[in-house]
């Protein structure tokens, strides 16, 4: 069965990007949307969405796949929203930036269909601006996907392998990894680089105060990390909530290290420090 109709609830940054990238890509079914109203308005004047409608369970109505592209405890409620007006033959699946709180609800919710009706997803892209105005539908070009099946659900086939080469039509790159380890990772390579840049952020405002003309002076290493200090923190609050375990240790250990730093800025230790650091970028060219 292909697509006919996609319906995505949330049209921020991320739906109204998505939406902008399958019409890009040739999709040629009718995308619904679903958010408050002047929500809507935007997403259809800038060619994201077909149309739209406030009400959930009236929006998937006569779609194949259904998007839940809110923040994460949102994407928790609308699961147990719309779980049961989803038609037997529609997937569901969601963008959350984790992923184990909302598998549970879906468990909760589908029982043993779980692994027929949910395909828990996340795309590693965004921007620090929120909203459909900044959406754009290149967001997940070369961007990583992760997919987290339950166990022994399979994506290669039926609807879940229509969405996966969706996926692969946009542009983007799917990783396929269990939740936990999901939920791991990215609190090291997503969350905690946000903590830092709003830390140091708060920080230089806290020092300087909030005229102090820092960036134009810091050039573009100042710039970039504080770049992401920008993002909402609606969005972020619920990361902070569902990933807290796994955030609080990975800011713990950056604790550690830069105290480790501090207490050798004068002694041959510091040159170690900046060693460890240069196997990263190592890493990373020979991955490419």
């Amino acid at each position: 069965m292909s697509f006919r109709q996609i319906t995505i609830i949330g049209t921020g940054l991320m739906g109204g990007s998505l939406g902008l990238a399958l019409k890009k890509h040739k999709f040629r079914g009718r995308i619904v949307g679903c958010d408050r109203d002047s929500a809507l308005e935007k997403a259809k004047d800038c060619g994201a969405i077909d149309d739209g409608c406030s009400d959930p369970g009236a929006a998937v109505h006569g779609s194949q796949l259904v998007v839940l592209a809110t923040p994460v405890l949102a994407i928790v409620d609308m699961i147990e929203r719309v779980g049961p007006a989803l038609a037997p033959g529609c997937l569901l699946t969601d963008v959350g930036s984790t992923k184990s709180v909302i598998m549970d609800r879906a468990l909760k919710v589908f029982g043993k269909r779980a692994g027929d009706r949910f395909l828990p997803g996340h795309p590693m892209a965004g921007k620090e601006l929120s909203g459909v105005e900044y959406a754009d539908a290149d967001l997940f070009h070369r961007a990583v996907w992760f997919l987290t099946p339950f166990p022994g659900q399979a994506v290669n086939h039926g609807l879940a392998a229509e969405f996966a080469g969706w996926i692969d039509q946009i542009g983007a790159r799917i990783a396929i990894v269990p939740p936990d380890e999901h939920d791991r990772i990215c609190a090291w390579i997503s969350h905690l680089p946000q903590m830092i840049s709003t830390a140091l952020a708060a920080a230089l405002v806290e020092e300087f105060g909030e005229q102090a003309p820092l960036l134009p002076a810091g050039g573009r290493a100042l710039r970039e990390m504080t770049r992401i200090s920008a993002s909402p923190y609606s969005m972020w609050r619920d990361i902070t909530i569902s990933n807290k375990k796994n955030l609080e240790h990975a800011l713990f250990r950056l604790e550690q290290r830069l105290a480790q730093i501090r207490e050798n800025l004068g002694t041959r230790q510091l040159a170690d420090e900046f060693e460890q650091a240069h196997h990263l970028r190592k890493a990373s060219g020979k991955a490419k």
